[in-house]
């Protein structure tokens, strides 16, 4: 047997694996790694220690468990089928046949193919430039969108996991002793510079792939969290979590996309940001980088503010944006009247009237429930709407999709409940 092990049938190993344990030593966390043993006595299984291996790096942990592989004694799968010396027939246990370092490939080849047909390569190739690396950056930065693509995790995930389970080491030339977390973070480092030039690339070369339409545009904003401290991040803060993570700092994610959910653009703001304040800049930005045109920008409620409205008028920027609940009152006659509503879909209408001031449009859509109690998705939406939670309603305004908006809620006794109300410029 290998490494001097006892044989399974004498001692009934059942599987060999990495075991860590970690140790405070002046004021530093240090984590030392053992290779451990599960080892059937009779009716017990026991854990017992192969190796002390000390502290390992990512590559350290790589060869850690080859040799835990190694070490249960029990060669590679493919050395059984490989062609034998003569012709002559191989008797086998097909009980003790199994299959071992199986690869990812179908997945990790059309992320492949798609990061080519972006022309992602001829990108990077073009503005990292090349160094003493021993893997060039832009190789790099295709494992991370690939790993992205197809399975999301962090970048010691893929460099001490993912990676070796799939062909991209055949299909990239990359060993995976080469592919780290750091190498990867590095990566990252060198691509953030270049954030316009890639969006910029990618507006072109989707244009080029798809008939897109960069006439409406629709704008949100989201938030990730940090478990740590965050010190050296300027922008993390602590603001509204969506994550219902408030004892945590976060960062704002403005996402800018197309109507077909293409993504066009994006920016960081600081964790404690509030979404109303982001519009002007981040149309301003777009506008910087595209050009200004007659897009329509398409807003939820949350970027809803008398200044924000003001700005979009007097600039003559057209929007579709979710109305405030005190706006949606001065709307109860509209509201209440029973003319003029055209059905959208199955239980949904909607209507279009003059706003107060009569410098707006306002799109008014509310849930009938005479119409809709035969359908079980409008008995859901009922319900959500008397939980105080109600559906993101959609508007039509040539063709494009509206944002959500505020709920109005109305007496049990109405025959119609209102659901919301987007604006619109006259």
């Amino acid at each position: 047997m290998r490494r001097g092990l006892p044989c399974d049938s004498e001692v009934g190993i059942r599987t060999v694996y990495l075991r860590h344990a970690t140790v405070r030593k002046d004021g530093k966390a240090h984590t030392y790694w053992r290779l451990v043993r599960s080892v059937r006595h009779g009716r017990k299984v026991v854990q017992e220690t192969v190796a002390q291996l000390g502290e390992l790096d990512a590559q350290g942990r790589a060869r850690a468990r080859a040799w835990a592989f190694q070490i249960t004694g029990r060669p590679e799968p493919y050395e059984v089928f490989e062609a034998a010396a003569s012709d002559e027939a191989v008797a086998m246990r097909l009980d003790l046949v199994r299959l071992e370092r199986g690869r990812r490939f179908g997945d990790v080849w059309l992320g492949w193919t798609l990061w080519r047909a972006l022309a992602l390569d001829r990108f990077c190739n073009e503005h990292l430039a090349e160094g003493r690396e021993r893997v060039p950056w832009a190789m790099m930065a295709a494992i991370l969108v690939i790993a992205r693509l197809c399975e999301p995790a962090s970048e010691l995930h893929i460099a001490e996991n993912w990676y070796r389970r799939t062909a991209l080491e055949d299909l990239l030339g990359v060993p995976a002793e080469r592919v780290n977390d750091d190498r990867l973070y590095r990566a990252l480092d060198r691509l953030l510079p270049h954030k316009e030039a890639l969006e910029a690339h990618l507006k072109r070369r989707l244009g080029v792939l798809f008939a897109l339409d960069y006439e409406l545009l629709l704008y949100d904003v989201t938030s990730t969290y940090f478990e740590g401290q965050a010190e050296r991040n300027p922008r993390a803060r602590r603001g509204y979590s969506r994550d219902h993570r408030p004892d945590c700092k976060q960062v704002c994610i403005g996402l800018v996309v197309t109507r077909e959910g293409m993504p066009l653009g994006y920016e960081v703001f600081a964790g404690n940001r509030t979404d109303v304040t982001t519009v002007a800049e981040i149309v301003g930005m777009m506008e910087r980088r595209y050009g200004r045109a007659q897009r329509v920008w398409v807003m939820d409620r949350g970027m809803t503010s008398a200044e924000n409205i003001a700005w979009l008028q007097s600039t003559e920027r057209p929007y579709l944006i979710g109305a405030s609940k005190s706006e949606l009152k001065k709307l109860a006659p509209q509201l209440a009247e029973a003319r003029d509503w055209r059905p959208v879909r199955d239980g949904v209408e909607a209507k279009v009237c003059a706003g107060p001031e009569g410098s707006e449009i306002f799109l008014l859509v509310r849930l009938n429930r005479a119409a809709a109690e035969g359908t079980g998705h409008a008995r859901a939406l009922l319900r959500a709407h008397r939980d105080g939670l109600g559906e993101p309603a959609r508007a039509a305004r040539g063709g494009a999709q509206a944002s959500r908006s505020q709920h109005h809620r109305a007496s049990d006794r109405s025959p119609a409940r209102p659901q919301c109300a987007c604006r619109r410029p006259l």
